[in-house]
């Protein structure tokens, strides 16, 4: 198993790109099995999760080839229904899939999705969605079997929490439905208008992505098309974080301020001083950062879930206390015991941490304990004087594409030992 060894207390300075963004590439990849052509995906980030949807489409049939950032899709024949439970284990996104291949055969076959311990995610509103557009669900053995019999039609549905992956499978499910479907209450998030503007460009007829309401006119069939991934905004928060901690001042290309919005004003509030010039965000810190009194964690437009282990691993080192409220998921705080080993004083309870800044951080031997909160090792990893070294990197490997080349170019003594 691969870890990371960093050498802290250099502070960044430079220009790095920022990847396609990790929850727009998969839906949009599941959604390539309703495109009866080949499809081609640009600044496809090179990520675990990836390599995971490739393994699936292949297995279902398609002919799924990927080369730099660029993926290409075949969907003119697909073979399968089911996913092996050993691909759902490896990626809690690989449910997304349902909808598309529910969507194109008319039955699915698949077991409880993995990924990320963050506590009770259950995908209860995808099936009673697909259940009132027809599908008929029976459960045995850990397994789901979803038939349409008489296809799919449309619905009017209601989400009683507007879930991003219910919002994404509704929307794969309805683009190819019989008549007309309307999701009330649904998630607003940019990757989900990156999706519907992926299958609108394969002849789907989306409208409404980025409010609550969407509604979906079903047509007969999609056909392969050409898009582009719009850029990550957990990683650019990530880097910018990186920049702050270490008293850096790095310039990140290839974003969209528009979809940070809700994240920038902490880096701001922190001391930071925020430049956006069109797609890029230079990001300069002060000598030391200043705490922020509350941030709470909402859906979008609100601070997201996913940047949370990020600001509390930044503000462990900011003078004065915070306070972050997660109101997303349960278990987000299981990082913290991790930061600890650094010097980080963070006490949790419930959904509330309190993060009380610290001057300094040492090095220290830690493991990811999820996509987000190994981000959070590698920030105090940057920030700490001495070797740092953070095991159970497969974590971080499923949502950030050479993060390790990337900071080193940004002048982090940082690399990959392979074990």
């Amino acid at each position: 198993m691969s870890e990371i060894l960093i050498n802290g207390g250099n502070p960044l300075s430079g220009e790095i790109t920022v990847q396609g963004a990790k929850n727009s590439v998969l839906p949009v990849l599941a959604a390539t099995i309703l495109c009866e052509g080949e499809s081609v995906i640009h600044n496809c980030p090179r990520l675990s999760d990836v390599e995971t949807s490739l393994k699936i489409l292949r297995h279902l049939g398609l002919k799924a080839v990927k080369q730099g950032d660029t993926a290409v899709i075949d969907g003119t024949k697909i073979s399968e229904y089911d996913i092996p439970d050993s691909l759902m284990r490896e990626m809690r996104s690989s449910v997304v899939f349902l909808g598309a291949v529910i969507g194109r055969t008319g039955k699915a076959v698949i077991s409880s999705p993995g990924g990320c311990e963050l506590g009770p995610r259950p995908i209860d509103l995808h099936l009673s969605a697909l259940s009132l557009m027809g599908v008929t669900i029976t459960e045995e053995h850990g397994y789901l079997t979803c038939t349409a019999e008489n296809g799919l039609y449309g619905a009017e549905i209601n989400l009683g929490f507007p879930s991003v992956g219910a919002t994404e499978n509704i929307i794969l499910a309805a683009a190819t439905a019989k008549g007309k479907t309307v999701i009330h209450g649904a998630a607003k998030e940019p990757e989900i208008s990156d999706l519907a503007d992926f299958l609108n460009s394969a002849g789907a007829r989306i409208y409404g992505c980025g409010s609550d309401t969407v509604s979906i006119y079903g047509v007969e069939r999609l056909k392969g098309t050409e898009h582009t991934i719009i850029p990550d905004r957990i990683a650019a928060a990530t880097y910018m974080a990186c920049a702050a901690v270490t008293g850096g001042k790095i310039t990140l290309n290839n974003v969209m301020p528009s979809h940070m919005v809700s994240v920038l004003w902490v880096f701001r509030e922190s001391g930071c001083n925020v430049e956006l010039n069109g797609k890029s965000i230079t990001v300069t810190a002060p000598r030391r950062l200043c705490r922020v009194p509350t941030i709470r964690s909402l859906v979008y437009p609100g601070f997201p879930t996913d940047a949370g282990p990020i600001v509390v691993a930044m503000l462990s080192v900011a003078d004065g206390t915070s306070v972050f409220v997660e109101n997303i998921f349960e278990n987000r705080f299981r990082f913290a015991d991790e930061l600890k080993r650094f010097g980080a004083k963070i006490k949790t309870e419930g959904k509330v941490a309190v993060i009380e800044g610290v001057s300094e951080l040492s090095g220290a031997e830690c493991k990811a304990t999820d996509l987000r909160g190994g981000a959070a090792l590698v920030i105090a990893a940057l920030k700490a004087g001495g070797k740092s070294i953070i095991g159970e990197i497969q974590h971080i490997e499923r949502g950030y594409d050479g993060i390790t080349d990337r900071l080193s170019a940004l002048g982090a003594d940082i690399r990959l030992i392979e074990k």
